[in-house]
């Protein structure tokens, strides 16, 4: 049998009149695209009616210990420099570093902690300020996950899988859900500008397999946000309008002839870089905030790349329609030093949370934002190392197999601790959540149903959830 190419009178191969038709389709759909309108949504997107529009993330990079914030442990106190229970242990062998060590001392948390509101949440002291909104706060005292280091451990937060090439969350919701503000990216990262004990990776808001336009963008501190958006110096916008359109004509031709779907991508980035020259300045620009907002998140705020400022800049861009906006604040990779560690860190982030929660609270954007704090895991219960007979030092070594978040708005009951651990905090006692469930948590407030939510690649359909993940119907308002 032989085979015959197909050959349109023409003369273009039937590959070639392919793709030259779909080519022509994909211009009409990209004019629609560029004509002015936000992106939409995927066809069937939302499954049903959404708590939650958007969400900001604030993420604290190097694994916060849960037993110095929300999950005080007195019997580690009472047992002070004893060796951690075979019983508690039971029979896992020691993760990471502490695999090396050959004494495991039980240490208790050297801050105070106290209930506050009517819930009764439990709050370290180095929390003064999230203590006087806990219950607008629901605290998970029972996640887990699988992974113990931290770039693997990041990225499973932040994609669902420890390895690279996935689509973070924010990709996801902007694949999705599409955008609201045509003029501003709806996947936005923010990094506190401050010493780093651990590198982030780009992979951490990066598409994955999804197309590249819905990466997350990052947004620096000072006057140029974006790296190289500003047009240079002498050139007028008008300059760079002509620039685009001659280009955007090139990529249309080279989109017909080739057929291929990346150019879009350009043209899109190109056209969304152009808008945010004038959008961007002005969401991150807080000059024209009044003073009582700039107090209430302290006097930080007035310091670029500080984690107050970018809560400021994360109502400012919430106000503004951006769908998922995530904060990055590193120094909490406690190995040793743990008490003075902490405090700093809560001095850096304890009034700016609060401030935000209270902000979106009083402009009526609470309900539908859903606000997250959270780290990639948790610590041990025992000191990495021995403890300092003279100082009271100590440290934690990782710990993946429970930890807290909290959790505020878009749809999650208020006042509410889901979950428990041991009396060590050593394991999950009671409603275990994986973050697969959390995931699925995330995606059912805003309106999807996970298990349906799937990109096809490489033969295979793919979910944030990965084939697990089941919503956690307890912080459900």
């Amino acid at each position: 049998m032989h085979c015959h190419r197909y050959t349109p009178a023409n003369g273009l191969s039937r590959r070639a009149w392919l793709t030259r038709m779909t080519g022509g389709l994909g211009a009409i759909a990209l004019a629609d695209l560029l004509s002015g309108q936000a992106q939409a949504a995927l066809p069937g997107l939302p499954h049903f009616p959404a708590k939650a529009k958007r969400v900001i993330f604030l993420t604290m990079t190097g694994g916060m210990s849960q037993l110095e914030s929300f999950d005080p442990k007195p019997e580690l106190n009472k047992r002070l420099g004893e060796q951690i229970p075979d019983s508690v242990m039971a029979g896992k062998k020691p993760l990471g570093m502490s695999s090396r060590q050959s004494s495991f001392p039980l240490v208790g948390c050297s801050t105070g902690f106290a209930q506050h509101g009517q819930s009764g949440a439990w709050m370290t002291d180095s929390f003064p300020h999230l203590a006087r909104i806990a219950d607008d706060l629901t605290f998970i005292k029972s996640l887990f996950s699988d992974a113990v280091n931290h770039d693997p451990a990041l990225a499973f937060l932040q994609t669902g899988a420890q390895l690279p090439g996935r689509p973070s969350i924010g990709a996801w919701l902007d694949y999705g859900l599409g955008s609201v503000n045509q003029d501003l990216p709806a996947f936005i990262t923010l990094t506190s500008n401050r010493p780093v004990d651990q590198p982030l990776s780009s992979r951490m808001w990066d598409a994955g397999f999804l197309p590249s336009r819905y990466a997350g963008v990052p947004f620096r501190s000072g006057t140029d946000p974006v790296l190289y958006l500003s047009d240079p110096q002498g050139v007028p916008r008008e300059a760079t309008r002509r620039m685009l359109d001659s280009l955007r004509g090139l990529h249309e031709m080279e989109r017909a002839a080739e057929g291929d779907a990346v150019i879009d991508n350009k043209i899109e980035q190109f056209e969304m870089a152009y808008r945010m020259q004038a959008t961007v300045p002005e969401a991150t620009d807080i000059s024209k905030e009044p003073q009582h907002i700039l107090d209430l998140y302290g006097e930080d705020v007035q310091k670029p790349g500080s984690f107050a400022r970018n809560c400021l800049i994360a109502r400012r861009l919430a106000e503004r329609d951006v769908r998922y906006i995530q904060l990055f604040h590193p120094g909490w990779d406690h190995h040793g030093s743990l008490p003075m560690g902490f405090e700093i860190g809560g001095k850096e982030v304890d009034q700016a949370a609060a401030a935000l929660i209270t902000d979106l609270k009083q402009r009526g954007m609470l309900k539908d934002t859903l606000v997250i704090f959270g780290s990639e895991f948790g610590r041990t219960s025992y000191s990495q190392g021995g403890i300092s007979k003279k100082t009271g030092n100590y440290g934690r070594e990782h710990h993946r197999d429970c930890f807290t978040f909290w959790i505020a708005g878009g749809g999650v009951k208020p006042g509410v601790s889901y979950g428990s651990t041991c009396e060590f905090g050593f394991r999950v006692a009671e409603n275990p959540v994986s973050l697969h469930d959390f995931h699925a948590t995330i995606l059912h407030l805003l309106g999807i149903d996970h298990e349906r939510f799937t990109y096809r690649y490489q033969g295979r359909d793919f979910r944030l959830t990965d084939v697990s993940g089941k919503v956690v119907q307890g912080i459900l308002a």
